[in-house]
């Protein structure tokens, strides 16, 4: 009880702590002295007149859906006595594999850098800054030769990482079980079995009414649709963070979803963010760095390929050029097992007076990378919004797919969830798969760590994020992953080879996420 009471303290402080630094803080303080001047506001129960004042004039939820969106975010605290680093990951294996990885993408960043020559960083001549800030709406014309430029790392890369990763604490002599001989994943992490993901995503149950299912044209739009819509309106109206993501479990309608998923991030564009959005914005048309080959490069060689994506290019290159300056992403790093890379001024390696975080957002880009912002510029017309979402649900979410950590949420823990889910329900399939040399997760890697962008309907994709949001939780995707290989598993038991195995499953455009996640988790024997 004293422990439950001494975390509760210590959650109120960080958050305290972290709501006097931003802009809601000054905003209430403002509101506060202004509401001294109402008649109603008396100097004998003033604490209680302005609390009043804040209920009914909405600064109150305002406040509320704040420490929500905290309490989302915010990792669980820690022992009193543990180091800084367990905030970012307890295991040290982790944090060490972590690390290495991190070396192997700057020397490549570094090597590349020195074989063509290239600065990390140079500020543009006057005349570039001008051409740049006239196409800046149609950045998707121009055609750099980026021939020379290669991809930091892909996914395959990161997942050859992964399969290697050990706990020394287990020596070869231990006797494994049976899961770590099959799976390529080979550590000891606690994931969830079908009866905990069953309650954990309760709301999906055949039971109850799901938007991706209910609203098709089979079913009249009066025996759910109609009222899931109202209800919707309803969430938007009192502007409650905690309603909307509970909501939001049953999908989305579309025409509700970009604000929704606003009102989920507690993200309201003020003034201030869209002028911030302009300081980054000069930021990028004043300095080139070198990461900015890199995204003109990822662009070019998924989204712009992409039938769904293709039109926005202009978009992605706007918002992931601000992205990499946006030293706010750094904050980010208090919770994320990586650590942002550091440059250091010529002639001054080493000393840490001269170092600054390269790129400013400490986000090194890798191939694929643009697939997470695309489907969002479906949701969100405005550049300085699509950029304050992206950005939002990167550090909430996506980070945690291209990091090593024990997270549940965290690409190791997702992979062995995928893994167990299958050899668990699954046997045969798995066995017969593994022995011909297409072991499942060399599959179904690429789409976790896009989270399926590139690889589902968007309408599919969107309806996906949604429970992304409403369970703050990645580990649907691991759940899907599975699904996808159940639904397909009579044509994969045919299968001899890994080739045959990816053309199986080449194409997932034609799926429909909520029937085979119904089915999988609600309708598997266990």
């Amino acid at each position: 009880m004293l422990q439950e009471e001494s975390d509760l303290s210590l959650i109120i402080a960080q958050i305290v702590q972290k709501l006097k630094g931003s802009n809601l803080y000054a905003q209430l303080e403002r509101q506060a002295w202004a509401s001294l001047q109402r008649p109603e506001i008396k100097l004998e129960s003033l604490k209680e007149d302005i609390k009043e004042y804040f209920k009914v004039s909405g600064w109150e939820k305002k406040l509320q859906n704040a420490v929500y969106s905290e309490l989302n975010v915010f990792p669980l605290p820690s022992h009193p006595a543990a180091p800084p680093e367990h905030l970012k990951e307890p295991l040290v294996y982790m944090r060490k594999a972590q690390g290495s990885w991190e070396k192997r993408i700057l020397k490549s960043l570094n090597s590349m850098c020195t074989e063509l020559s290239i600065p990390l960083a140079r500020k543009r001549p006057v005349g570039e800054q001008k051409e740049l800030l006239n196409k800046w709406n149609e950045m998707g014309t121009d055609e750099p030769d980026l021939s020379l430029f290669r991809p930091v790392y892909a996914p395959k890369d990161f997942l050859e990482v992964l399969i290697n990763l050990r706990n020394p604490n287990y020596e070869n002599g231990d006797s494994l079980s049976f899961r770590t001989h099959l799976g390529l994943i080979q550590v000891p992490l606690k994931v969830k079995d079908i009866p905990e993901l069953k309650e954990c995503f309760a709301e999906l149950g055949l039971n109850t009414g799901q938007l991706g299912i209910d609203d098709s044209t089979q079913v009249p739009p009066e025996l759910f649709e109609n009222e899931h819509v109202r209800i919707g309106q309803k969430v938007l109206a009192e502007q409650d963070s905690a309603a909307a993501q509970q909501y939001i479990r049953q999908g989305s309608p579309t025409a509700l979803r970009a604000e929704l998923w606003a009102l989920i991030l507690n993200i309201s564009s003020q003034p201030e963010d869209i002028l911030y959005y302009e300081q980054l914005k000069m930021n990028v048309i004043q300095h080139d760095l070198l990461v900015d080959s890199l995204i003109y490069k990822d662009v070019k060689l998924t989204a712009s390929n992409d039938d769904y994506y293709f039109v926005f290019e202009d978009y992605l290159y706007q918002v992931l050029l601000c992205f990499s300056r946006d030293t706010s992403v750094l904050g980010h790093f208090a919770y994320n097992s990586a650590s942002p890379p550091k440059s250091y001024i010529r002639g001054k390696l080493g000393l840490e007076e001269y170092a600054v975080f390269y790129p400013p957002n400490g986000v090194i880009p890798f191939h694929g990378f643009s697939m997470y912002v695309a489907p969002l510029c479906f949701l969100y017309h405005e550049p300085y919004k699509l950029y304050q979402i992206f950005r939002e649900m990167y550090v909430r979410f996506f980070f945690r797919l291209h990091s090593i950590s024990s997270h549940p949420s965290g690409i190791v823990s997702l992979c062995l969830l995928f893994e167990t889910l299958l050899q668990t329900y699954l046997p045969q399939l798995f066995y017969h798969l593994r022995e011909i040399g297409a072991q499942p997760l060399r599959i179904s890697f690429k789409w976790m760590v896009r989270a399926f962008s590139g690889y589902l309907a968007t309408d599919q994709l969107l309806l996906l994020w949604d429970r992304i949001l409403g369970y703050n939780s990645l580990e649907i995707l691991a759940v899907l992953a599975a699904a996808v290989f159940a639904f397909r598993a009579v044509n994969l038991m045919e299968v001899t080879s890994l080739a045959a195995a990816e053309a199986v499953l080449a194409d997932l455009s034609t799926l429909k996420v909520m029937p085979l996640l119904q089915i999988f988790l609600f309708a598997t024997v266990t």
